[in-house]
């Protein structure tokens, strides 16, 4: 097998405030530091009317409403002779129906593509579903983070086996740290503590562990649930007010 020299990402890339960006980054940083005869870099997905100062690592950007941007990314990887392309996806950051515009770049591509899915729909539009459809008829592999990714890929999209691989999200590397000082910090000491931590928006599922508190502390009174984080960025610029803080 012919030795990957050089490896593209396609996704969000720091300092552009979103898990993804944050995912795309450190698995960037993390795969150059591997080896020094590999060489990458990031063609960063643009939010609409924002500006970001990006890392020297990304080498491109697409403005997600434009076509001629994913286009001209295409171009630009092909150039390259990049070795693979590695697309990280999520409904959202792409710009078409259901995300449909980066069919426009992968389609041109004329590398191998894998696609790390961050979101396998059960229940998809019939517009998400081709448009999920497409993207795993122009990738390699596709990589799910959990079994239920890989469930759902074969019961709803029908993928088969040998093209899914199920690589867990994992974290990075720092020193363990126990959770006493942190807890006797916040006044939770003694307390069972369940944590949803992140950028918020209504699709993390806050509202069904507030259903199910009642439940839990039947069982578990010491239970305490908090949700820590602010508001995503895109709510912030889309709505009126943000999200009010819970804990």
């Amino acid at each position: 097998m012919t030795p990957i020299r050089r490896l593209a990402f396609i996704g969000n890339s720091l300092p552009r405030r979103c898990g993804i960006a944050t995912f795309t980054t450190d698995l960037q940083q993390a795969i150059s530091a591997s080896s020094s005869n590999l060489e990458t870099c990031i063609v960063a997905m643009t939010d609409h009317g924002q500006t970001y100062d990006y890392l020297p690592s990304v080498a491109l950007q697409i403005r997600d409403g434009s076509i001629e941007d994913y286009v001209r990314a295409a171009d630009f990887l092909n150039a390259g002779r990049f070795d693979t392309v590695c697309l990280q996806h999520e409904f959202g950051i792409f710009g078409g129906e259901a995300g449909a515009h980066i069919i426009e770049l992968l389609s041109r591509l004329s590398m191998p593509v894998v696609t790390t899915l961050h979101t396998v729909l059960a229940k998809p539009t019939a517009v998400q579903r081709a448009v999920m459809e497409r993207i795993v008829e122009a990738s390699s592999k596709v990589i799910v983070m959990a079994n239920k990714g890989n469930e759902l890929l074969r019961s709803v999209y029908h993928v088969p086996d040998d093209k899914i691989e199920i690589i867990p999200h994992g974290i990075p590397d720092v020193a363990f740290a126990a959770p006493d000082a942190a807890k006797a910090k916040l006044e939770f000491s003694g307390r069972s503590v369940v944590l949803t931590f992140g950028l918020l928006s209504p699709n993390k599922g806050i509202e069904v562990m507030i259903d199910a508190m009642p439940a839990i502390l039947k069982r578990q009174p010491d239970a305490v649930y908090v949700v820590l984080g602010a508001t995503h960025p895109n709510l912030v610029r889309t709505r009126a007010r943000p999200i009010a803080r819970v804990s």
